[in-house]
């Protein structure tokens, strides 16, 4: 089972997003956090392959 979180970040003129998923680790139960920042059509793109 995996969450998402996505944040709207604007510096300037260029609108960027900060992207946060967590990700279950197989072996153990302990979790792990992926995280970048990108712009916002390319978030569900990110998503997908992570």
């Amino acid at each position: 089972m995996a969450k998402k979180s996505v944040a709207t970040l604007q510096t300037g003129s260029k609108r960027l997003t900060k992207v946060i998923k967590m990700i279950k680790k197989v072996d153990s139960k302990s979790y792990s956090f992926v995280e970048t920042i990108t712009t916002p059509d390319a978030v569900n793109d990110w998503l997908s392959k992570h």
